[in-house]
């Protein structure tokens, strides 16, 4: 996991769409396999709010980022809330890898208006729906398929714009998966 830290997954990441100087959300973080990589795409000027519930986890990932010098990744204990406390119209990116099978389908929405809220106008979404029943399906996510998990993203307003595939973090582990990408777009109605 260190060689995708610190170059692989800047690799990815940059394929996904996070660019220099952006503020991005890395929502369920865990000890930082995506906010490590993101913190050195978007630079000094950039900064990643790294999200989890699980304060242990989130101490490994400041220990790292004191390690390799990574000054620009704020921790956020969330405490296992779905409220994400940033202002509104504030990141370019938010990015959901690997967290949404841990929610039932009302609380999968709520995360969604979050994101779209924080999320700048035709700021990037990008999901890991890892468990769909496509994927090595449990959870809540044992009957839910990828279509069904990308109809409810729509439904919160977001666009599709592109799916990536390739080896990606997963737990503490690589794998091939695909990540979803969608846009931002003007509220109806």
């Amino acid at each position: 996991m260190e060689r995708w830290e610190r170059k692989e997954g800047a690799g990815f990441l940059r394929k996904v769409g996070i660019r220099r100087n952006h503020i991005v959300l890395d929502f369920g973080c865990r000890v930082g396999h995506y906010a490590i990589p993101a913190a050195k795409i978007v630079g000094n000027e950039g900064i990643v709010y790294a999200v989890d519930k699980e304060q242990q986890a989130l101490n490994e990932l400041q220990q790292k980022a004191i390690y390799l010098n990574l000054k620009n990744i704020r921790t956020i204990n969330s405490s296992g809330r779905i409220q994400i406390d940033l202002e509104k119209d504030s990141i370019d990116v938010v990015l959901f890898y690997d967290v949404l099978h841990y929610h039932e389908k009302e609380k999968r929405e709520k995360l969604y208006r979050q994101a779209y809220r924080v999320l700048k106008q035709n700021g990037l979404f990008s999901v890991y729906p890892k468990h769909s029943l496509e994927d090595n399906p449990i959870m809540e996510f044992q009957n839910v398929s990828l279509g069904e998990i990308k109809q409810e993203i729509r439904n919160s307003n977001f666009v599709f714009e592109k799916k990536h595939c390739g080896f990606i973090s997963h737990d503490d582990g690589l794998n091939k998966g695909c990540v979803l990408n969608f846009r931002k777009s003007e509220r109806k109605g």
